[in-house]
């Protein structure tokens, strides 16, 4: 008897799975995504998910995007770093549009991205993009051209901006010294080329600038004429220059499309914080000189400057990391707007052997007193995920 009421159960709990089996599947094939979810049973009370740990996540926002795998994939790291502020930003470099986006205030996740186009954070290292495009516009310089480096790499005093006649000390390639975010000689760069060719570059890169129903918002970007405040905007150490996450991904799609600056877009406008379709702004471009300089610039960055630790195949699958070509910027900077020390990454990956698939990302990130993963290691992580999938 026992036996026989052994076999009962089973049998009866065989029925059981295999209906429940059933209902996932019928339930999966309602979600036409790459997300997957985790089903709970129904008689689940709000004590037992207690009990069980168990927290009730709307992602919503997550399954209205572009690419929810991704978007997921980015609302998992908010979830796992927990920055206190941050937005997580890609777009594809072809066709401009927001890929996914993921958004942490407070240190509690958002449902819509309104750090996306908000200009109050402060550009810190990123305007040095700038003045390096600025400079190879001027073709007084390319990426080999050798700077004076004065004193402390990452300091900037006033004595570091006095080079004497004959100099013969220490001097950087520029696109090391770019690439290792090396303050002096950029702000050298940056006084000799002078505030109206950095002005002009700024506007090439969207600064300045009102755009459509105020989406992104207007950045700022004005340094004085000369002395040591121009040394300061340019090599960003300053707060008065600021930028959003959202003109931030449009300045490297420009550089990787080597077109005019278009500001990224998606169907849905990111919950009204994006353009719904790509709008042409009539921005004038770059030279190609200054685009070919900066792309080796921003490479440099991750293989020999600020990003080389994380960009590598430590965190990303050696096959990917053969094949994907990747650039970038940091910074780092105490901002205000919201409270906190900013840790930046803007950077794109293309692949080499299909140029076709390519992403921007943009990585911005307010720490408090305790400060959560690098962005820069983050953007690797999400380079990673996107070409497993994309890329083999």
């Amino acid at each position: 008897m026992c036996v026989v009421q052994c076999i009962r159960c089973a049998l009866r709990d065989k029925d059981e799975a295999d209906s429940y089996k059933t209902d996932i599947s019928e339930n999966s094939k309602a979600v036409k995504d790459s997300l997957p979810q985790r089903i709970l049973p129904d008689t689940l009370e709000p004590q037992h998910l207690e009990q069980n740990n168990f927290q009730a996540i709307n992602l919503d926002h997550v399954y209205a995007q572009k690419d929810t795998g991704l978007a997921h994939t980015l609302d998992t790291y908010l979830r796992r770093y927990h920055p206190r502020n941050a937005l997580y930003l890609v777009v594809d470099a072809k066709t401009n549009e927001i890929l996914a986006w993921g958004e942490r205030k407070d240190s509690v996740i958002q449902s819509t991205p309104d750090y996306l186009s908000r200009a109050t954070f402060p550009a810190a290292s990123l305007a040095k993009t700038i003045t390096v495009a600025a400079a190879f516009d001027s073709k007084r310089y390319s990426t080999n051209t050798e700077v004076p480096m004065i004193g402390s790499a990452h300091t900037l005093y006033k004595r570091q901006l006095k080079v004497p006649e004959n100099y013969r000390g220490p001097t950087v390639p520029l696109h090391l010294a770019f690439a290792k975010s090396y303050n002096p000689p950029i702000a050298l760069i940056g006084m000799n080329v002078g505030a109206s060719r950095l002005k002009k570059a700024a506007s090439k890169f969207g600064f300045n600038r009102n755009y459509p129903q105020g989406v992104p918002n207007r950045s700022n970007y004005n340094p004085p004429d000369t002395g040591y405040g121009l040394a300061e905007v340019a090599c960003g150490f300053t707060q008065e220059t600021t930028i959003s996450p959202l003109q931030a991904a449009a300045m490297m799609r420009a550089v990787v499309t080597r077109k005019a600056l278009e500001i990224p877009w998606e169907k849905n406008g990111a919950k009204g914080f994006a353009p719904t379709k790509p709008l042409h702004l009539g921005i004038e471009k770059f030279s190609d000189n200054a685009y070919l300089g900066l792309r080796t610039a921003l490479h440099a960055t991750a293989t020999e400057g600020t990003s080389k630790k994380y960009m590598s195949s430590r965190f990303i699958s050696r096959s990917i990391y053969d094949d994907v070509e990747i650039g970038g910027k940091t910074g780092s900077l105490d901002g205000s707007d919201p409270e906190g020390r900013y840790d930046w990454f803007m950077g794109f990956a293309q692949s080499r052997s299909n140029p076709d698939k390519a992403i921007v990302l943009v990585i911005m990130q307010s720490h408090g007193k305790i400060r959560t993963q690098a962005s820069s290691m983050i953007a690797s992580l999400i380079i990673n995920y996107w070409g497993k999938r994309e890329l083999k």
